[in-house]
This record gives C-alpha cells, sequence and structure tokens, in this order.
C-alpha cells in the first residue's frame, strides 16, 4: 500500500495542503476547532505517521524559490524571471518558475503546490483581483512579494513592486494636449482579471477629463488582428481633428502596425502613435515609436532582493521570525523612449 501523503489527508479532510502543514507543526493560528477536528480525524483514519522531516516543516531552508508568472509566452515575463534569476541564483537559491496562463485557479493549484514543496518564498505575478487568494501563504508566514500587479486589498504589510502605470499615463496625456492632439483612441488587451493595463486606463482617461481630450477605448480582448483593423478604421472615421492611437502593452503593437499599414495610415502624418514597450524592438519601425517603457528586469531584480530581506529577518529572528517586517512597497519609473511617431 502507498505511503499516506501530506496532499492525501489534505484531499481527504476537504482542506489546504498549508492546512494540514499548519496542523502538523502546532501552528493553528486562526483555524477553527471544526478544522483541526476534521484533519485529526483524517489523520488518524489514514493511519498517517509524519516523518521527523515533515515535522521540521518551515523550520529548515529548502533553497527553493517559487516565481509565478501570468504568461510565460511574454518577453515581459522572461525579462522578469530574468531579472529575479540573476538576484536569487548567486545567493544559492534554485528558482521554480510556473505559469499561471493569466488563471486565477491555476495560480491557485500552482501556489498549493509551491508550499506543499517547502519553497523558503514566493515571487507572484498576481491574477486575483480579491487578495484573500493569497491568505494561505501569508497564513503560513512564508515570503512574499507581488510584482508588477497589486490587488486592490492588498496589505501594505506585503511587498508590492510595481511600476507607475498611472501617473506616467497621465503625464503622457498632457504631453500630447500641449501638441495639439483633440483625440485618444487606447487600445486595450487585457488577459486576466488583474492587469497593469488598468492603472493605464485611470490615468489615461484622468488626465483627458482634465485636458478636454476625447478619450476612446477598444477593447481587443479575444478578438483577432482583423477585428483590431476593422474597429480602428471604424472609429478614426468618426473623429475629427488631431489623433494619437496609444497600445497598452508591447505586444498589441504588433497588430495595430500591420492594421495601419493595411489601411494605408501612417504616422506622425496621419495618426500620432505612441505604446508601451518592453524591450524596444519597435525602434526598428521607420523612425522608431514613441514609447513607455518599465523595466520587467529591474522590477524582477527588486522583487527578488526583497524576498531575500525577508527570508533573512525570518531565519535570523528578527522581528519574532515574521519575514513581513522586512516587507516594503515600491514604484519604478515608467521611462520615456522618445521618437517622431507624434
Amino acid at each position: 500500500m502507498a505511503k499516506v501523503t501530506i496532499a492525501d489527508i489534505a484531499r481527504e479532510a476537504q482542506v489546504s495542503v498549508t492546512t494540514v502543514s499548519r496542523f502538523i507543526n502546532g501552528n493553528y493560528g486562526k483555524m477553527s476547532q471544526a478544522t483541526r477536528n476534521r484533519v485529526q480525524d483524517t489523520i488518524t483514519r489514514l493511519d498517517y505517521r509524519p516523518s521527523a522531516s515533515a515535522r521540521r516543516m518551515r523550520q529548515q531552508s529548502t533553497h527553493v524559490v517559487g516565481v509565478i508568472v501570468s504568461d510565460i509566452s511574454n518577453v515581459f515575463s522572461s525579462l522578469l524571471f530574468s531579472g529575479i534569476y540573476t538576484e536569487l541564483q548567486p545567493a544559492g537559491y534554485d528558482v521554480m518558475l510556473m505559469n499561471s496562463n493569466n488563471s486565477v485557479r491555476e495560480e491557485h493549484d500552482e501556489i498549493e503546490r509551491l508550499l506543499a514543496q517547502e519553497a523558503d518564498g514566493l515571487i507572484i505575478q498576481p491574477n486575483s483581483t480579491d487578495f484573500r487568494s493569497y491568505e494561505d501563504v501569508t497564513s503560513a508566514r512564508v515570503p512574499l512579494v507581488m510584482v508588477d500587479r497589486r490587488p486592490p486589498n492588498q496589505p501594505d504589510s506585503v511587498t508590492s513592486i510595481v511600476s507607475n502605470n498611472r501617473e506616467a499615463c497621465h503625464d503622457l496625456v498632457g504631453r500630447l494636449a500641449d501638441m495639439g492632439y483633440d483625440n485618444l483612441v487606447v487600445v486595450r488587451r487585457l488577459r486576466s482579471d488583474l492587469s497593469a493595463q488598468t492603472p493605464r486606463v485611470e490615468g489615461l482617461k484622468q488626465a483627458a477629463e482634465e485636458r478636454h481630450v476625447l478619450m476612446v477605448t477598444i477593447g481587443a480582448e479575444g478578438q483577432d488582428a482583423a477585428w483590431l483593423q476593422r474597429e480602428i478604421d471604424t472609429t478614426l472615421r468618426h473623429l475629427n481633428g488631431r489623433t494619437a492611437l496609444v497600445s497598452l502593452m508591447g505586444p498589441t503593437l504588433f497588430d495595430i502596425l500591420t492594421a495601419l499599414r493595411n489601411l494605408g495610415i501612417t504616422f506622425p502624418d496621419d495618426i500620432g502613435l505612441v505604446s508601451f514597450d518592453d524591450w524596444r524592438w519597435s525602434q526598428h519601425v521607420r523612425d522608431g515609436v514613441y514609447l513607455l517603457e518599465q523595466d520587467p528586469r529591474i522590477l524582477g531584480q527588486e522583487s527578488a532582493k526583497n524576498l531575500l530581506e525577508q527570508i533573512r529577518a525570518k531565519e535570523s529572528g528578527s522581528g519574532g521570525n515574521d519575514p513581513y517586517t522586512a516587507s516594503r512597497q515600491l514604484v519604478l519609473p515608467v521611462s520615456i523612449v522618445k521618437a517622431p511617431s507624434i
């Protein structure tokens, strides 16, 4: 008969692996008496005998850190991981990279796997708009960094490292208005419930209202390049005055450039063109595209540095072995890469 595992106990008791781990180590915290009884009854019924290593959970370092990105096919995620790796690998940590595929459910399953493997810390590019989705991590006092995105109800006790997307977009509208642009066409393509594009839209909208610039948003979620081309064509035909088109993410710019070429629209003669980008490939398009650039490598490096600070705080016993005494809130600047596309 196969040996009973913690995962077996969790499944039978209908609780998370983290809950079973905390029970075994006597870390009951806010665990209800009913839950404690159910876990104990399951352990007794399945005759589970925790090994010495299981009883030492969270008391020893595994030197493994888990990183969950939302879309591993996106260049942003690759560069983010590169920055993380350059800090953690020299510090002696193995890094497990997982892809949540922009899914809250897949992200939850990956968190459970990493906690079951006793990762020393987690860096997450979150998908959920509700921070309660991550309470298995915080209740176990596992070092945690949330990067690139921030759930609205995330407490300041948990590290957040993001770019100043809202402020950068607010300033962009001011520059465009000063240059005589009357209209703003914003192309958005959300792939997750929580997205860095959301504060970008908020910043653009607020500034457009302040500067009396007409803003039209094209939501291209789930749509192909042909649909986007038709939508751009229809939108531009209904606008009067000078128009700037803004892409909120680098990959969408590919489809926009194709649409403009097919429609015979040139920039900056017919419209202005601005995009967020992460690796400046668009500098090779004609004379370049005016960019708002966040550096995912720096986001990754800063995330890894703080995670190491949290791990050390927990190991040293400072702050009562609470890693979150080393948490911080960091907002990194978005850079401007000027080009004659506006």
